[in-house]
């Protein structure tokens, strides 16, 4: 077997640095715990340093399991830099939190989970993405249920970890449908091995099935997004982030390369799968986002919203047109980059909002604008771009998806997800009212840490400088693609 040591160099790093952290920690006294920050953060900036260094480099390892190309570099940029921002909103919450998270196994796990997600985007088999996958997923069972002594948390992991385990089972037993009729689990061998066959359609439909449910539960589709609300309102706030920016990323990578790379060939069965899919996924999320009264469900499903947008274009894949199907991996890319902003932008500001008032309702966010005017800003310009309202980065990410719908033949898609867009703008600017137009009950001021702000600035301004200069997430995207 071959081995590219330099290929490998980041997730050794990561790899070294996680249990670097987790071996110093346990040898700190307890008021030096806060030290486990500074090196977790330490860690990933070396581990972003290595994966700068392979930009523009094309190595594939392991006899072909493992590929770094522009598409692997620049997924595993994204998440580095939002492990970084979750880590910033992590700080202030620790340090504020009354359940005694610890600190140590807090960060441990969230850099054994990135290990996964920077795995997940050079697996060019089936064997590597499912092992990727589930390194994503372990430690994100145990982050949900970090604070032990808090019954919401308990649930909020036993949630995530049944419904996981579940699809889990699904997705490697269509895995090893497809490995029977091929016999190989490489997703170029595989897209060989699948090419003229007309023999095994009834099989290969129901490995497709299976793989859709796996996938379906990482990137929180419909019927699959039922643990979602609950474990987000469970879990801290940054590790909800995290399981709606990065894992969902990391979900969206996995779904790409086996759908495109591996079972390009069968596009015409499981197409139409995900325009349903697609479209009940955003439809449900926006529908009852509306009704939600709690900031964090709300952000929960208009999550599961922005995965339906982000579906939609598989809706239009081609089994023959090779240049359709780039564009689709162009959009949905695009999307995902500056969905990583956005909705981590999001989740710190309720973050920043929540640790001190220790309210989470929407209700509670009248008058926010008097009370912290950057606070209020901000959330106004992520929720905007989550909506598509310009003049931010969110109108350029709806844009090229239904532009993609369109050049697709998908004309009907487009306009289900206008309609969509439409009424996600009613919960979204009920938000904006909110902090805008209503009185506080409590005018206090909220103060806000550095390193919050400093997270919550940086989101707001790529957003912000995307949506004028749209460009700068377009040639990232388009330098991105694996065909």
């Amino acid at each position: 077997m071959d081995l590219s040591l330099p290929a490998l160099l980041p997730e050794l790093i990561l790899t070294l640095a996680a249990c670097g952290v987790l071996t110093i920690d346990l040898f700190l006294p307890k008021e030096k715990r806060k030290m486990a920050f500074p090196l977790a953060v330490g860690g990933i900036l070396a581990t972003l340093a290595a994966v700068l260094a392979l930009y523009g480099r094309n190595i594939t390892t392991l006899d072909g399991m493992f590929v770094v190309d522009r598409f692997a570099v620049i997924f595993k940029i994204v998440f580095c830099i939002a492990a970084l921002l979750v880590f910033a909103v992590s700080h202030a919450y620790l340090n504020d939190d009354d359940n005694d998270v610890p600190h140590g196994e807090y960060f441990t796990m969230m850099m054994f989970s990135l290990l996964g997600m920077l795995t997940i985007a050079s697996s060019r088999d089936l064997i590597a993405i499912f092992v990727s996958l589930e390194m994503i997923s372990m430690p994100a069972f145990i982050l949900a249920g970090i604070r032990k002594n808090d019954i919401r948390s308990n649930e909020a992991a036993l949630k995530f970890f049944l419904f996981g385990v579940l699809s889990t089972a699904l997705m490697l037993f269509g895995m090893s449908l497809f490995y029977g009729l091929t016999g190989s689990t490489n997703l170029a061998d595989l897209s060989e091995g699948l090419a003229g066959r007309t023999d095994i359609d009834e099989v290969a439909l129901l490995a497709i099935l299976f793989m859709i449910v796996g996938f379906g539960f990482k990137v929180s589709a419909f019927p699959f997004q039922w643990w979602v609300p609950d474990t987000y309102e469970g879990a801290p706030i940054p590790v909800a982030a995290f399981l709606s920016v990065a894992s969902k990323t990391a979900g969206f990578v996995g779904l790409f390369q086996v759908m495109f790379l591996g079972l390009g060939e069968l596009a015409d069965m499981w197409r139409p799968m995900f325009a349903v899919i697609g479209v009940v996924t955003m439809t449900f999320g926006n529908l009852v986002a509306i009704q939600q009264k709690q900031i964090v469900r709300l952000l929960a499903y208009s999550s599961i919203a922005q995965a339906g947008y982000m579906l939609l274009p598989l809706g239009v894949a081609s089994a023959t047109d090779g240049e359709l199907n780039t564009q689709i991996v162009f959009s949905v890319v695009g999307y995902l980059l500056v969905y990583a902003f956005m909705e981590t932008g999001a989740f710190a500001v309720a973050t920043a909002f929540g640790r001190k008032t220790g309210k989470f309702l929407v209700e509670d966010y009248a008058g926010l604008f008097a009370r912290s005017p950057a606070l209020a800003v901000a959330m106004a310009a992520f929720l905007f771009s989550l909506a598509g309202i310009p003049p931010f980065a969110g109108w350029w990410a709806k844009f090229v998806i239904f532009q993609t719908l369109i050049e697709g033949e998908g004309l009907w898609l487009a306009v289900i997800m206008a309609v969509n867009t439409v009424i996600a703008m009613f919960y979204y600017l009920a938000v904006v009212k909110k902090m805008f137009v209503d009185k506080a009950e409590e005018p206090a001021a909220i103060p806000l840490p550095r390193v919050l702000a400093g997270a919550i600035g940086a989101a707001a301004v790529v957003i912000t400088v995307g949506g004028f200069l749209p460009d700068l997430f377009g040639r990232l995207a388009e330098n991105s693609h694996f065909f």
